[in-house]
């Protein structure tokens, strides 16, 4: 997609859109459904804002481009971007793109609000020019572990792929559960098929296997296996990075994708505005919005309230990350500077662990929350 989304609203005396570049991943192997859900969020913001009189009289126009996972098309779309002289660039998903996207913004000195991303190295250095909604992964999965050994699982072996987003999620998971008495062993997908795993599983006694590889595959597969094998019906599966969350994965597993519990960045109960966009996202996407789609709608919630405060100034932009306070859709957000994290960050969006119910895959249950 490569074309602007049409700002919506009344007539504007002052016909300039103000421009926001928007990286999202539409096609594959990008995780498509993530994307659109970004994307419907990201543009009902828009149109919400434009509905509202725009930025001081003139329209938001939302410029978006696909990544597709690829972290170079994602660099090379800020560099055209920049060039179409948006004010900030805002969106993505997958952390290893979102790192490139970041790095080129930082390069360029263009404002880049990161959306969903959560790898905790963001950016190599430190940099004013970039801010993030999501939690951090190192918070998120430390919360997970800590859900694990509440529900008494010691033992666990992680379905791992090449990728610096897996193995830095590995390490947060061993740096927390070792001290409490919890070890992680790694099984690559890479070398061994689903049955394989299944056997590796047996012999080392694990009680849990976390699923830290891509969907559909491997992760489709993988859950089919240890879900038919007899050996391994205790077992509990997890998906920390929350490829259950979207109604592909029950669309495509049925009752085997439910139990599975991941991670989510919503509250336990969204307040009015919460549920107002919520019910417009359903409407927009025919299905449950997921946190990524409050995701996207907070982005540009905060960015509308940016621009109208300090201007569509890059450099004014980046200076006032500090001086965000805006009310999304899952509580007040505001920007931190967090130790080992080098962009600023809202610190933090509210976490849950849930699974989709057994007895009814479609329903979400919360098994843990901070």
């Amino acid at each position: 997609m490569n074309t602007p989304v049409s700002p919506s609203g009344p007539e504007y005396a002052d016909g300039s859109p103000v421009r926001l570049g928007a990286l999202v991943p539409l096609t594959r192997p990008g995780w498509v459904a993530a994307g659109r859900h970004l994307l419907a969020g990201l543009d009902l913001a828009v149109r919400e804002v434009n509905d509202a009189g725009g930025i001081d009289g003139r329209p938001l126009e939302l410029v978006v481009r696909d990544t597709a996972a690829d972290p170079e098309r994602a660099a090379a779309a800020v560099d055209e971007l920049a060039g179409l002289g948006v004010a900030a660039v805002v969106g993505e998903y997958h952390s290893v793109v979102a790192r490139a996207a970041a790095a080129r913004a930082d390069a360029l000195g263009v404002p880049f609000l990161c959306s969903s991303a959560v790898l905790d190295a963001l950016t190599e250095e430190p940099t004013e020019w970039v801010a993030r909604l999501a939690p951090a992964q190192s918070h998120g999965w430390r919360i997970y572990a800590d859900f694990l050994l509440g529900a008494g699982h010691s033992r666990i072996a992680v379905a791992t792929q090449p990728s610096v987003y897996w193995a830095t999620g590995t390490r947060v998971l061993r740096d927390h559960l070792a001290p409490r008495g919890g070890t992680v062993v790694e099984l690559d997908t890479n070398a061994l098929t689903p049955e394989a795993l299944c056997d590796a599983l047996v012999g080392l006694g694990a009680t849990a296997l976390l699923l830290l590889v891509g969907h559909p595959e491997p992760a489709v597969p993988i859950v089919r296996a240890v879900r038919g094998d007899r050996r391994l019906a205790e077992i509990i599966i997890g998906a920390p990075a929350g490829q259950p969350e979207f109604a592909e994965w029950a669309a495509l597993l049925g009752e085997d994708g439910a139990g599975i519990p991941f991670l989510r960045y919503l509250p336990e109960r969204l307040g009015p505005l919460g549920e107002r966009v919520g019910k417009e996202l359903r409407e927009r996407l025919g299905e449950a919005p997921s946190f990524v789609a409050f995701e996207g709608w907070d982005t540009v919630a905060v960015l509308a309230a940016v621009l109208r405060s300090h201007g569509a100034d890059r450099a004014a932009i980046a200076e006032s990350w500090p001086r965000v306070a805006v009310e999304g859709t899952r509580g007040p957000i505001r920007f931190s500077r967090t130790p080992g994290i080098g962009v600023w960050q809202w610190a933090w969006a509210p976490v849950q662990v849930v699974d989709r119910d057994p007895a009814e895959p479609d329903r979400f249950r919360i098994l843990h929350a901070k």
